[in-house]
C-alpha cells in the first residue's frame, strides 16, 4: 500500500530486510509477494530476514500462492552478528546486533567510494526494536540519520525495561554519543495522543531530531 501511495514501481524493490518477527514488521510480507505474483512479476526478490522465518515464509507462499511467476530468494541473518549481508557495486547493508525480547537486528547502509574522492559517502541507520544499549553508539559512529525506535517517554520507563523498547531520550542518548547527523524517532506507543512529548524528551539531549511519520520524507 505504502508503494503505491509512494508512486514507486514494484519492480524497483529487489530486496527486503526483516529486523525480527513480531508481526508489526513482517506480517505484511507475504501479502506483498502475492501481490507482485499477480501484477506479473519475474525478477528474484531477496528476503534477508532472521533464519527462523525461512521455513514459514516457505509454507506460506506454498500455501497462500499458485504459479508465482518469480522466485523468492531467502538469506538468513545471524542477529548476533554484525556482518554485510548485502553488498553491490553502490551500498553495503551490515547487520547490528540488537536486545530485544526475539531474536533481533537493525541494519546500516553506507554508499561505497566512487571515483571521485571528494564525494561524501552517506549512511543511514536503522534500529528497530531494542532496549537501551549503552555501547550501540560505538556501532554507529558518524552515521549520516539515525532512525532509533522510541516506543516510551521518561513517563513509562518501567515498561521500556519490561518489553525491550527505548525512550525518545535513550534514543537521543545513543545519537549524541555516536554524533550522528540526524535523528529520527519511531515506532511509538499508542498511548501517546500527541507524540511531540517524545520529541521534546529527545531534542533536551540531540536537538536535530525528528518525528518520523507514514510518508514522511527525510533527506538523508
Amino acid at each position: 500500500m505504502q508503494l503505491r501511495k509512494s508512486h514507486l514501481r514494484f519492480t524497483k524493490l529487489g530486496h527486503v530486510f526483516i529486523t525480527h518477527l513480531h508481526g508489526d514488521h513482517c506480517f505484511g510480507l507475504i501479502g506483498m509477494i502475492s501481490t507482485f505474483g499477480l501484477l506479473g512479476r519475474t525478477a528474484k526478490l531477496h528476503i534477508h530476514a532472521p533464519e527462523a522465518l525461512g521455513p514459514e515464509l516457505d509454507r506460506q507462499i506454498q500455501f497462500f500462492t499458485h504459479d508465482l511467476g518469480f522466485e523468492v530468494v531467502f538469506y538468513p541473518v545471524d542477529t548476533t552478528q554484525r556482518q554485510i549481508v548485502y553488498e553491490d557495486r553502490s551500498i553495503t547493508v551490515e547487520s547490528i546486533p540488537l536486545e530485544h525480547r526475539v531474536p533481533c537486528c537493525g541494519y546500516l547502509i553506507k554508499e561505497k567510494p566512487t571515483r571521485r574522492p571528494d564525494d561524501h559517502l552517506r549512511s543511514y541507520a536503522y534500529i528497530s526494536d531494542t532496549r537501551y544499549m549503552p555501547k550501540l553508539h560505538e556501532q554507529l559512529m558518524g552515521v549520516d540519520t539515525l532512525y532509533h525506535e522510541s516506543t516510551y517517554g521518561d513517563d513509562h520507563i518501567p515498561q521500556s525495561e519490561k518489553y525491550f523498547h527505548s525512550t525518545a531520550r535513550q534514543a537521543a542518548m545513543v545519537a549524541a554519543e555516536a554524533k550522528v547527523g540526524k535523528l529520527l524517532l519511531g515506532h511509538y506507543s499508542s498511548r501517546y495522543e500527541d507524540e511531540n512529548l517524545l520529541l521534546s524528551q529527545a531534542k533536551e539531549v540531540f536537538e536535530n531530531t525528528y518525528l518520523s511519520n507514514e510518508m514522511a520524507v527525510f533527506d538523508v
